[in-house]
């Protein structure tokens, strides 16, 4: 007997979870894009990227087909791909965007040296065939202004270099021209430490000791002693996990990437060690998308250790798409005292490692970087840097109004002023110093009369400021603090998850009242303090700092 035509009539699989039906075309181009991978939920965001990369867009139906085959509900696909500013989600009906992107970095250093200008001179030349897009620091300050086509970065870029870039289809990230590789590591010692390690010539107490001498705390902005984690995630039970966060995205810091791009294998020997130590069998190192020459250069790196190495930890590279409230936290499960995440984790965060319920070991890239150099030399030769009462060595993203941007090493305690003066070659010729970050964005704005305070964790607090990742822009008489203050507001209203109603709405507003050309101060006021007391995470907390400092530090500006 025939079948029935309804019967003999192929069917679009249903997708998990209630939606629409999968389309068919849409199924197999997500299954080629996805290729061989497998469709564990904690590679989410990298299928993502793939078909992101492959199509240049997100469609509908990719992401509805790419939760059937990973068997997520379509809204929790959905919710991911939207949270991540890198991602072009694009409904039924809309038109997909152009071949070409062109990021123009609009944060508080790059509008300093004429990113406005800029966007406004590329949007004229490069025509509607070209998207230029005004986007949230790139994380290369000191070359500001920065425009990326594609993915090549333009540093001090202006409409004739950019125009140049596209029409040469010169759109990949040149790779590190200063990388060290393993030959030339293990030349000079590299992985000595980490073999005397695993064969038991070095001992766990002996390790941590060193750097408890050395005073070594996290590097990434919170400053909490390294020795100590890695003493407390040991009496965690097992299994454990170590999560680096190498997505640095405060407008003004770019650390991280000076040292991965030089030296990625002693930062790799520091995450083996941690991971020997604290019996860690995973490694997630969560990298920034703006750094596609970084994540070639550690994966070239990892692939380098396997092949040298019997056993390793199982070392995962995790592929950011552009948000800020992201990093080290996105990947914790845990937190080391035994407590859950920050109430901000929700799917974006669990799709990153998606790995909940296991004690974590969190640290900033720059941290396990200095390890090997600490415990070789020993936590005194750390320590015994430093100045003004203040004990260690600092790495200073600097930009601004400043002679030589740049990463400086510098002693823990040093003023911003002797920063300038010894290391960054003095102020511009024709600018005075008027104020600076001595943190980020997120650090507060201090005047130049406060230039001789130490910069280290715990000096900045009294005036209403913290060092936070070493992100230091300075301002000189040619900049405004408020016009510096609004551009941070900017970044903060657009980098609120949305989960809370006093960050998603205190920003905004905030944006609103500071444009305004005399600010109601009491208003404000209210507002920052509503944002601190009520946001759940540390962005809606730390926003109300930099409109706080101009109203403290510099109320000429407010006089109208």
């Amino acid at each position: 007997m025939p079948k029935s035509a309804s019967a003999a009539t192929p069917k679009a699989p249903r997708p998990y979870g209630k939606g629409r039906i999968v389309d068919l075309r849409a199924l197999n181009e997500v299954r080629q894009a996805l290729g061989e991978a497998p469709h564990k939920r904690d590679l989410l965001i990298e299928h993502l990227h793939a078909i992101q990369d492959r199509f240049g867009h997100l469609s509908a139906a990719h992401i509805v087909a790419l939760a059937h085959e990973m068997k997520l509900a379509t809204t929790e696909v959905y919710e991911v791909a939207t949270f991540y500013h890198h991602f072009d989600v694009i409904r039924e009906g809309q038109p997909v965007p152009p071949a070409l992107t062109v990021r123009v970095c609009d944060s508080v250093t790059c509008e300093m040296f004429g990113a406005r200008e800029l966007i406004a001179g590329l949007q004229s030349a490069l025509g509607e065939a070209v998207r230029v897009q005004p986007v949230p620091c790139v994380g290369r300050c000191d070359e500001a202004p920065v425009a990326v086509v594609g993915w090549n970065p333009i540093a001090q870029a202006d409409t004739k270099r950019v125009q140049a870039a596209v029409d040469d289809g010169a759109t990949e990230c040149p790779p590190p021209a200063h990388a060290i590789d393993s030959e030339h590591y293990n030349a000079e010692g590299g992985y000595d430490l980490y073999r005397a390690c695993l064969s038991g010539e070095r001992d766990v107490e002996s390790i941590i000791t060193e750097l408890e001498h050395a005073g070594l705390r996290g590097l990434g902005g919170a400053g909490f002693p390294a020795g100590r984690k890695w003493r407390i995630l040991r009496d965690q039970p097992k299994p454990r996990l170590l999560a680096v966060n190498a997505d640095e995205g405060e407008p003004g810091t770019f650390k991280d990437r000076y040292y991965l791009e030089r030296d990625p294998h002693r930062f790799l020997e520091g995450c083996l060690i941690a991971a020997w130590a604290v019996e860690i069998d995973d490694v997630y190192i969560y990298t920034r998308d703006e750094y596609p020459g970084v994540r070639e250069l550690l994966e070239r790196s990892v692939a380098e250790l396997r092949a040298e190495f019997d056993a390793l930890p199982e070392i995962h590279l995790r592929r950011g798409a552009g948000a800020y409230i992201c990093g080290e936290e996105s990947a914790m499960i845990e937190s080391i005292e035994g407590k859950r995440g920050m109430p901000r984790l929700r799917p974006p965060y669990v799709a990153e490692v998606g790995l909940f319920g296991r004690p974590t070991l969190e640290h900033n890239a720059e941290t396990l970087y200095w390890v090997r150099e600490l415990v070789e030399k020993g936590g005194a030769w750390f320590a015994g840097h430093g100045r003004n009462g203040r004990t260690g060595l600092r790495s200073f993203s600097v930009s601004g109004r400043i002679k030589k941007p740049g990463v400086h090493l510098a002693p823990a305690g040093i003023s911003v002023r002797e920063l300038i003066d010894e290391y960054c070659g003095g102020m511009l010729d024709g600018h005075r110093f008027y104020g600076y970050f001595p943190g980020g964005a997120s650090g507060g704005i201090l005047p130049a009369s406060l230039g001789d305070v130490p910069l280290d964790f715990d000096t900045l607090q009294p005036h209403g400021s913290f060092i936070g990742s070493a992100a230091v822009i300075i301002l000189s008489d040619h900049d405004r603090a408020r016009d510096a203050a609004l551009n941070a507001m900017r970044f903060f209203e657009h980098e609120s998850c949305g989960q809370c109603t006093p960050c998603r709405v205190g920003s905004e507003k905030a944006v609103k009242l500071m444009s305004a050309e005399r600010w109601d101060q009491p208003l404000l006021e209210e507002l920052a303090q509503v944002m601190e007391d009520a946001s759940i995470c540390g962005l809606g907390q730390a926003a109300p700092n930099p409109l706080r400092s101009v109203m403290k530090h510099f109320p000429d500006e407010l006089k109208g």
